[in-house]
């Protein structure tokens, strides 16, 4: 059970006053709340936010939390999506790179086996280019064999071969998983959860000793080769916290991946949510746990897009089957939701006081936090290198939202209306 809220000290202190002074001496009760509520935790004035960013955040912290007075229910819950919300860059690929360069990924007894949606374009590639040499199960020499790497990477990449064939095929809601995402924990099939988490950490020291703007090179994929902690999601969490909030990390990087890199930010492993891939014998396996009424299987449900939402519903909050994946009434959601991509959209847009939108111009998240319609959104470029202003408007009348089945569509507010196409303004 989630902890009680703590007592409002502004609630307290009036109180008390009510309680022993008469109610022609109610001024100095008020001033003396009034003093307290100005010790309330606070944002770093240091740290810089767009425009009336960190205002508006503030705002929504002394409303919900501990400082509105409020002295019963469970604690609000702020939740984060990591990837470039959280830090700059991508830890799944910072960990992928770090295992193709330490021959961390072990040979599949056949590629089929590590996806359901595998094609069998990609089967070939990646046989043709890893070999068949390597006993099943042991590590693939990826740190000397280029186009074994590069396969890999430009399927976790791109969904397609280094040939320009198509990685994945077959049905799948788009809405709640993409078989890219699923496929990297699949990849580490045969090694323990601990395992998994020490690449990740390894990796972490690795980019967080890289100079900002660094690159690295995986078989002959340039990528990024730094992350970095944002000091303004820090102090945002670290305010959080400190006003009673609940905050969690909802990511779509492996669990034991992003467990390696919350802790940074304060959060433990029971407030990290990720992909939570089926362990057997103490070893992954590609199966990967559902959620709600989808079972277990292959990555069918991941913290992805609607299945953010799920989880949050699930895990967070323990309502189970069917109705984790809709929306819940205002005791049932969440307070804060930040992300910085579509793939974030869903739960980002269920917090009920403040909607945190980190740019990267995508267009289905941009569209809502410009369109605006409840005045909580807060747009925000990003901290660290940010996103060029979008060149023209984003198509949100038009090809914003993304159908289960894969093609786009309006989209719409709550009330049905279409949303009309946005400027981008937060870059």
């Amino acid at each position: 059970m989630r902890k009680k809220y703590a007592t409002a000290v502004g609630f307290v202190i009036t109180a008390a006053l009510a309680a022993s002074v008469p109610a022609a001496s109610a001024a100095p009760a008020a001033g003396t709340a009034r003093a307290a509520r100005a010790h309330c935790p606070q944002l770093d004035k240091n740290i810089s936010w767009f425009g009336t960013n960190r205002a508006k955040l503030q705002r929504m912290i002394d409303e919900r939390g501990t400082c509105s007075g409020r002295t019963g229910g469970p604690r609000p819950v702020a939740a984060f999506d990591w990837d470039n919300t959280v830090v700059k860059n991508d830890i799944t690929d910072a960990t992928l790179a770090w295992a193709l360069k330490h021959d961390k990924i072990l040979r599949p007894r056949s590629w089929k086996d590590t996806s359901k949606w595998l094609t069998p374009a990609a089967d070939r590639a990646l046989t043709e280019a890893c070999g068949t040499s390597v006993p099943v199960g042991k590590p693939l020499r990826t740190s000397k064999n280029v186009r074994c790497a590069d396969e890999i990477f430009e399927i976790r990449e791109k969904s397609r071969t280094m040939a320009g064939d198509a990685a994945f095929a077959g049905d799948w809601n788009h809405r709640r998983t993409v078989p890219a995402y699923a496929w990297i924990p699949q990849l580490f099939s045969g090694h323990t959860p601990a395992a998994l988490g020490s690449f990740a950490s390894k990796a972490r020291a690795e980019q967080l000793a890289a100079p900002v703007g660094s690159k690295q090179t995986v078989g002959t994929h340039t990528i990024a080769g730094y992350v970095r902690y944002y000091d303004q999601q820090k102090d945002l969490i670290r305010t959080l916290k400190a006003a009673g909030f609940d905050v969690y990390i909802v990511s779509a990087s492996s669990e034991p991946i992003a467990e390696a890199w919350s802790g940074g930010v304060g959060l433990d492993k029971a407030h990290t949510i990720g992909i939570r891939s089926i362990v057997r014998k103490g070893k992954l396996t590609p199966g990967i746990k559902g959620c709600g009424d989808v079972k277990d299987g292959m990555g069918e449900a991941l913290p992805y897009m609607d299945g953010k939402r799920c989880m949050i519903n699930e895990h967070i909050f323990k309502i189970k089957g069917a109705k984790a994946w809709k929306k819940q009434d205002f005791a049932h959601r969440i307070a804060l939701g930040a992300g910085d991509a579509d793939t974030d959209v869903t739960f980002v847009d269920d917090a009920t006081g403040a909607h945190l939108a980190i740019n990267r111009n995508k267009a289905e998240l941009m569209c809502r936090a410009y369109d605006n319609e409840d005045g909580r959104w807060v747009a925000n470029p990003m901290f660290i290198d940010p996103m060029p202003r979008k060149s023209g408007t984003y198509a949100c009348s038009s090809t914003a939202y993304t159908r289960p089945d894969g093609t786009s569509a309006p989209l719409r507010r709550h009330d049905g209306s279409v949303i009309p196409d946005q400027v981008d303004a937060a870059a």
